[in-house]
């Protein structure tokens, strides 16, 4: 089985990680915070697509040991 390439889930995972930081440090106003909660979610669901592909590419590999039958 070959490694996936995880960089693109790697990098939204820092975005969210980052818009958590600025939304629990409270210096956020009101539309701010608002807007970079609809931008989580935004990213959120590119890393549920993401993560949906990176399956779907794995699911298509053989297991290791099993050779396919002629």
């Amino acid at each position: 089985m070959s490694d996936l390439d995880t960089t693109a889930l790697d990098d939204l995972v820092l975005r969210l990680e980052r818009a958590a930081e600025q939304l629990r440090s409270g210096e956020l106003s009101a539309d701010a915070a608002a807007a970079l909660v609809e931008d989580c979610a935004t990213t959120a669901g590119l890393a549920s697509a993401e993560l949906e592909r990176m399956a779907r590419a794995s699911a298509a590999e053989p297991i290791p040991g099993q050779d396919s039958l002629l």
